[in-house]
């Protein structure tokens, strides 16, 4: 079973291509927390695992991340984007 690593980086819409985002800056969300990854993980259909004490490898501060099991049919960009989606909507 594969499981994708999804960082709050990722998502930040603070954060330049260069510093980690992964999703284009229009899809990007203000200071994403790993409990609201999980609930979109969750939402996109896959099991997710938040591991708070792990930190990104271009950051200094400790934000965790969240590990996405069962998602062997999608590519992690796939799998990124749709996090991003539901976690805007999550907001709203």
């Amino acid at each position: 079973m594969i499981e994708n690593v999804v960082y709050p980086a990722y998502l930040d819409a603070a954060y330049s291509r260069s510093e980690g985002r992964r999703v284009p800056e229009g899809e990007a969300v203000e200071d994403p927390t790993v409990d609201e990854i999980a609930k979109a993980v969750q939402q996109v259909g896959y099991d997710a695992v938040v591991e708070r004490d792990k930190t990104y490898s271009r950051e200094y501060e400790q934000r965790g991340r969240v590990l996405v099991q069962g998602a062997d049919d999608a590519s992690k960009n796939d799998l990124v984007q749709a996090i991003a989606a539901y976690v805007a909507i999550l907001r709203d």
